[in-house]
């Protein structure tokens, strides 16, 4: 659909509903084996793989459907980078529209809801989204990220998400890559209980930054694979008449409030119970109008009711 859809939803609607966890949950849930360069990228090209997805991605979608809120749903290509197709398996596909072209025929499953259902081309920093020094330059991220923004905007997606960034250089090449593409995209940091990105950029200040550098500038900030908790006490850090209250709103969060080193590095999984988190989440929307909201690691369909069953 239109680019322009989403962008009236999210300017109109007061909530949108958007996935929970998928990479994790396939672990967790499945014990998928996920390919060693693109991860859930190549289950599109297994039966079983897809099945497992399309159950996953319709469960969130009917989650928002049966709410009557809009849905985001998000390619599996957070790896799928021109490095790590070329090392894969799947070097002769092309695996950003592929990937766009199986979430379109879930959607298409919905019949006429399926204007509600929203489809991000999702992208990921090029190293370790939990070690900022591993981050590119701006001008090195640029280059490297367009070729999937390409790949994405391309395909048909109706907006790009650059998800899980810990670092503000990175994260500005990659706006800029994006914002060549002409369609909304937005950018989603990780950040800390100090209101500072990984690389301890303050949050308001690299809003400020790719706002000023960057045209045209994103529709709007997330924050992503943080707990509730830690968010509520990095929102707390800025001023009412800041940036961040202005241009963040959104939050895709994990189940533990653990930080991203501890949850990188553990071998079992920790997780609020979902009516806990459901709560902390519903209160991120009447604080902080929030309108985007969905999960991160630990987090499961369960979780993505709870934020319903109280908001509803």
């Amino acid at each position: 659909m239109p680019p322009s859809f989403f962008v009236k939803a999210f300017n109109e609607r007061n909530l949108i509903l958007t996935e929970g966890s998928i990479i994790e949950r396939l672990k967790r849930d499945f014990k998928y084996p996920l390919d060693d360069n693109l991860l859930n990228s190549a289950m599109i090209y297994d039966e079983t793989g897809r099945n497992i997805l399309t159950g996953i991605y319709s469960g969130y979608i009917k989650l928002g459907l049966n709410n009557n809120l809009p849905v985001i749903i998000l390619t599996p290509t957070w790896r799928a980078n021109s490095i790590r197709i070329k090392n894969s398996f799947f070097k002769e596909k092309n695996v950003n529209r592929d990937a766009f072209v199986f979430l379109d025929e879930i959607r298409n499953n919905f019949g006429g809801k399926k204007k509600n259902i929203f489809i991000g081309g999702l992208m990921g920093v090029k190293g370790d989204s939990y070690n900022p020094d591993e981050a590119l330059s701006s001008e090195k991220a640029y280059i490297f990220h367009s070729w999937q923004a390409k790949q994405l905007a391309d395909a048909g997606v109706d907006f790009l998400l650059a998800s899980t960034i810990p670092s503000l250089k990175e994260a500005t090449g990659l706006s800029k890559a994006m914002s060549a593409q002409n369609i909304p995209y937005i950018i989603s940091f990780i950040v800390r209980p100090n209101g500072c990105l990984l690389d301890g950029t303050s949050l308001d200040e690299a809003i400020k930054f790719i706002d000023l550098k960057v045209t045209p500038y994103p529709l709007t900030y997330m924050v992503n694979c943080v707990h509730p908790s830690v968010f509520l006490n990095a929102l707390k850090i800025f001023d009412d008449d800041s940036v961040v209250h202005k241009r963040l709103y959104g939050l895709q969060a994990n189940a533990s409030d653990k930080s991203p080193e501890e949850l990188d590095n553990a071998k079992v999984l920790y997780t609020d119970d979902p009516e806990t988190w459901g709560k902390l989440m519903a209160n991120l929307k009447t604080q902080y109008k929030m309108k985007i909201l969905g999960g991160c690691c630990g987090t499961g369909t369960n979780h993505i009711k709870c934020i319903t069953d109280n908001l509803i």
